[in-house]
């Protein structure tokens, strides 16, 4: 099945997204990482097509979607929340399940809890939080901010791939055609030829004006929904010692939280092989 590609206006701004299955079935919302777009989550919303409707969006600022005109104020967790508000009302969205990567598990987060959107509370029935917790390590968010920042630039789409290959090793195994649907769907051209990640640079504004902005235990202590956190076994930005925390807290200690260990990934696993398939599958039916 091949997705519908889409445009929205949501809170002032075109969002691009891709939508996957049936409007009559279940949603499921897959939102992605922070220097990414939505069709990273691809293979996930073709293998969850025939049983819900996926809707993928790009971030502002990324993909397809417009960029930020005031980006100090705009590249935020509650602006992003405010996005996905406009979404959920526009699209006639519900009640849906939330499987976000990265950012997109801390956008889930703060929908879920209502506090900065409370239209949004008890909207979101299941929250899967891909290597994504409620505190990030310090060491990783500067890791992330050296590349995220400066986006490098390639006389060609082959040098590109090889960098992705070499930023996101941490994703665990991607075949070729996926590392070349990765690079062809994430990249845009320069106006001197050169090619670079397809993402606004000034969107690291927000670790710069918005400094505690993933740090979000109120949020996350606020929900009462199942959690699946899902934590790369190599992370260094979730670690051991937050997860631990997390079952001490909100969804955890109302004993709504399980923690995963993915084999073989990092920082975050890409949810495209049928190991990490079962695991999404064995959460969202879950009752």
């Amino acid at each position: 099945m091949l997705p519908s590609s889409r445009y929205i206006r949501c809170a002032g701004y075109e969002i691009h997204y891709t939508e996957w299955g049936a409007p009559e079935a279940p949603v499921v919302i897959a939102w992605h990482g922070l220097a990414r777009t939505g069709r990273d989550m691809d293979a996930l919303a073709r293998h969850l097509s025939s049983r819900y409707r996926v809707i993928c969006p790009d971030t502002i600022g990324r993909g397809l979607s417009q960029w930020a005109r005031t980006p100090r104020d705009e590249y935020r967790l509650s602006f992003y929340a405010r996005i996905a508000a406009d979404l959920f009302a526009q699209l006639g969205i519900d009640m849906a399940h939330w499987i976000g990567t990265s950012m997109g598990g801390a956008i889930g987060t703060v929908c879920a809890s209502g506090l900065f959107e409370p239209q949004l509370k008890g909207r979101i029935m299941r929250l899967l939080l891909n290597d994504n917790a409620p505190r990030l390590a310090d060491a990783a968010l500067e890791r992330i901010k050296a590349y995220a920042g400066q986006p490098p630039a390639f006389d060609t789409v082959m040098e590109l791939e090889a960098f992705f290959r070499q930023v996101y090793q941490p994703y665990g195994w991607l075949s070729d055609a996926q590392w070349r649907q990765l690079t062809e769907t994430s990249t845009r051209r320069l106006p001197d030829g050169r090619v670079t990640p397809h993402y606004d640079p000034a969107m690291v504004q927000q670790f710069m004006h918005h400094a505690n902005d993933y740090l979000i235990w109120d949020h996350y202590d606020a929900l009462d929904i199942p959690v699946l956190c899902l934590r790369g076994a190599q992370s260094d930005l979730v670690l051991p010692e937050t997860t631990a925390e997390m079952l001490t807290r909100g969804p955890g200690m109302r004993g709504l939280l399980q923690v995963v260990e993915v084999p073989g990934c990092g920082h975050a696993p890409a949810l495209n092989v049928p190991e990490q398939f079962a695991l999404v599958d064995g959460f969202l039916s879950d009752t």
